[in-house]
């Protein structure tokens, strides 16, 4: 059986556990809310590469509908998005006992502003600057684990 821990929980090569007697284990869920596509793809990528299961939503109402199946250990979201904004969505996520505590990172163009009104996201971080070097900060921030490495194959 070939095993991977990640993020302090054990991550299984779905082949190699089929057998595995005992409890279920599974990669920690993301919840990417963004309706840019390509904002999407890059955020669930480098999630994707850290070991996080991810799902994906195009705007709050989308998301909250995800929420109702999945229970996520960390949220990052846009805020300016169609149907339901980030910030109502972050509304939404705070007045929900199971929901209020998941750490929320959000994204959003340096000239929004958002990154200094929104108090109520553990992070923020920018659009236009490189993405990739500020998730690895944002992930430390908020769950300690940027040293995390992608399973090697």
């Amino acid at each position: 059986m070939t095993c991977y821990v990640e993020i302090a929980l054990l991550v299984c090569d779905p082949g190699a556990c089929a057998d595995h007697e005992g409890p279920s284990f599974m990669s920690m869920v993301a919840l990417v809310v963004d309706d840019s596509m390509l904002m999407r793809y890059t955020v669930c990528s480098f999630l994707e590469k850290r070991g996080f299961a991810v799902e994906s939503a195009t705007n709050g109402e989308e998301a909250l509908a995800i929420l109702s199946r999945v229970h996520p250990a960390l949220i990052v979201t846009d805020m300016v998005m169609p149907k339901m904004s980030g910030s109502e969505l972050i509304t939404a996520l705070k007045s929900k006992p199971d929901t209020a505590g998941v750490p929320i990172i959000i994204v959003a163009y340096k000239a929004g502003g958002f990154d200094q009104s929104e108090k109520r996201a553990d992070f923020a971080i920018y659009k236009d600057i490189d993405i990739e070097a500020q998730l690895a900060r944002a992930l430390d921030a908020v769950l300690g684990n940027s040293e995390m490495q992608p399973p090697e194959t």
